[in-house]
């Protein structure tokens, strides 16, 4: 059954890769027609498995790879989408089915309280495929991952309700201790398996590590009564925010690639297993004394309450938290959880409303929620066949036209010029951070030759960042040259390793060491050749805490050659000298100056900041309107 399993998972996950689609809706599209097969076994949802041994995991791949800063930076939209919107449609949905059924209120609210949390791996695939700005995305994971805590607790009191009259104080309580002792309990994981992480220096242990965090934070978490979801979301962010400092080079790379794997194969498996459920579902509710015209009411009544009440919500409740809005917009540039374009995509509110208020796909925590109502709930195979209808529904209608609502509202995708801009400005100040570091730790026996070579490493590291911002030159910069070069060169030495290999005149294990550190030279040259070429205007983001940036003038469209209209355009500097050996050309935002970028052999523009003190220079390439303060080495 696994081989099986992971053989179909990937299967789609090629498929869809060639024809596009939504691989989560095609996954359960497949399961659905395999539940009618003759030959395929019943599969029967166990609650237990889904709810401990598979969203631990999937929770916490996916806290690992969010960001902690941008989580915090867009906690007051996150809390009304995850906390509020799960309340108010648990409510409503309780109303409705109440009216539809002959069920008490606290059976409706359970089943409100199933139907009601997006889930965390649909909105992320749907969300990263379609290309939506930054800041939305963050808000849709963020919702995605917190959101089934919530969800859990109201499932849990309405079934006690079920049983017996519950306060308010009571919910208040169950609230609390699932909030509060969740993050608890997520800090107090996350700081013992930091201390761990900083004991060992082997991959394969730290990795080890990494797959029991989240068993070690749900099932403490659960036994105390508290949110184990939440304390498994909390683990993930903040080790996934202190890794670089705690865990090895080495140990995140596995880590990162194993995780990957996991949670593709897990998330496949998922949403095949929920196909998997429909013949039992249906043939489950059909077989009640309902009727099929009721039933198909209920359904059908619920998947519009979950669809439209998330579309209302959304148009009160963000613009209240301040994610929407011009002004809003234009202040996210600078934060830190928004990219430059993100601060104008944002654009008119009623965009992004609806947008969010779409991706609202469920998944397996629906269903695997539905399935843990006891068997004495009250029509509980409708119930359960209403839940099935929402992912269902959800996927095939939000799922296959959020993509093209998108396109048709103008919401861009993260420009991969800009973040190439954003990139070459990071690795410059990290290169400063070097070179000053390289001072403080040599000696005086270092010798000579070694320190030049590193500070010319990382220059090189740097240029090629700055190389591939301009229109046109890639092909002939320096440091694209030096990748083409290295990698062929690349080829041959693992054709002589195993040339040497065949011939059987080293040990096995030197080889295998050999052949390792060329395979890691080679990964990360073929990963700066693969980058993306940048797409429309190359802006950058809103000045900040620079002085020069924000005193210099606004840089014009269009660069004025220095002999005028329908003069050469070309670094001044080479010019004078007889020579065309520029990459990219700036223009000095003082005096107009245009001088060669510092790939260039003569580095003429930061030669001419440096001997007039002009402080702050603009990209005189086509189509690029950005600008570097040699001062304080800071984008505007």
């Amino acid at each position: 059954m696994l081989v099986v399993v992971a053989a179909v998972v990937g299967g789609v996950e090629l498929l869809v890769r060639r024809t596009g689609g939504s691989a989560p809706l095609v996954l359960v599209l497949v399961g659905v027609v395999a539940s009618y097969l003759p030959f395929v076994p019943p599969v029967v949802l166990d609650p237990e498995l889904v709810l401990v041994g598979l969203l631990p995991p999937l929770l916490y791949a996916s806290a690992l790879r969010t960001s902690l800063v941008d989580v915090r930076s867009n906690l007051r939209p996150i809390a009304l989408l995850s906390v509020g919107l799960v309340a108010v449609t648990a409510l409503v949905v309780g109303l409705v089915v109440a009216a539809l059924l002959p069920v008490p209120l606290a059976v409706g609210i359970a089943l409100g309280a199933v139907v009601a949390p997006p889930d965390a791996v649909a909105a992320t695939a749907v969300a990263r495929r379609v290309g939506l700005p930054r800041r939305v995305v963050t808000v849709l994971e963020g919702e995605s991952l917190l959101n089934d805590a919530t969800a859990l607790v109201l499932l849990r009191t309405a079934l006690v309700a079920v049983a017996g009259a519950v306060s308010a104080a009571e919910v208040g309580a169950r609230f609390l201790l699932a909030a509060g002792g969740g993050v608890l309990v997520g800090v107090l994981v996350a700081a013992l398996a930091g201390r761990l992480r900083r004991r060992l220096d082997d991959e394969v242990l730290d990795t080890t590590l990494s797959f029991a965090a989240p068993f070690v934070a749900y099932l403490p978490a659960e036994e105390v009564g508290a949110s184990g979801v939440l304390a498994v979301v909390v683990t993930g962010l903040l080790l996934g925010h202190r890794s670089p400092v705690q865990q090895t080079a080495r140990s995140r790379i596995a880590e990162r690639l194993n995780w990957r794997t996991v949670q593709f194969l897990l998330e496949g498996g998922v949403f095949l297993l929920i196909g998997l459920q429909a013949s039992d579902v249906v043939g489950g509710a059909l077989a009640g004394d309902l009727g099929l015209g009721r039933t198909l009411l209920v359904c059908g009544a619920v998947l519009a309450v979950v669809v439209l009440l998330r579309l209302v919500y959304v148009a009160v409740a963000l613009p209240l938290a301040g994610l929407v809005g011009r002004r809003a917009a234009r202040r996210s540039a600078g934060d830190g959880g928004s990219s430059p374009q993100d601060g104008r995509a944002d654009g008119p509110s009623w965009r992004v409303v609806a947008v969010i208020g779409w991706a609202g796909m469920r998944g397996v925590v629906t269903l695997a929620a539905a399935a843990s109502l006891p068997a004495s709930t009250p029509q509980r195979e409708v119930l359960v066949l209403a839940a099935l209808v929402v992912v269902g529904g959800t996927l095939l209608l939000q799922g296959t036209t959020l993509p093209p609502l998108v396109r048709a509202l103008a919401l861009p995708a993260p420009d991969p010029g800009e973040d190439a801009l954003v990139h070459a400005a990071v690795l410059d100040r990290t290169r400063r951070a070097a070179e000053q570091r390289l001072e403080q730790v040599r000696r005086e026996e270092d010798p000579d030759d070694v320190v030049d070579g590193l500070r010319e490493r990382l220059r090189r590291r740097g240029d090629v960042a700055w190389e591939r911002l301009g229109r046109g030159g890639d092909h002939r910069s320096p440091g694209r040259a030096w990748a083409r070069l290295r990698l062929e060169m690349l080829d041959a030495e693992r054709a002589e390793l195993l040339a040497v290999r065949d011939e059987g005149r080293a040990p096995d294990e030197v080889l295998r060491q050999v052949l390792a550190e060329l395979d890691v030279e080679e990964s990360l040259l073929d990963a700066a050749v693969a980058r993306d070429d940048r797409a429309g205007a190359l802006r950058a983001p809103v000045a900040g805490s620079c002085r020069h940036l924000r005193d210099a003038p606004a840089p014009a469209e269009d660069v004025v050659p220095a002999g005028g209209e329908g003069g050469e355009l070309g670094c001044e500097g080479c010019l004078a000298l007889g020579e065309r050996r520029w990459e990219h050309l700036r223009q000095c935002l003082a005096c107009g100056y245009v001088g060669c970028c510092d790939s260039s052999p003569h580095q003429h523009a930061q030669a001419h900041a440096r001997h007039e003190r002009h402080p702050v220079m603009r990209s005189a390439e086509p189509g690029e309107a950005w600008r570097w303060c040699y001062v304080d080495r800071e984008l505007g």
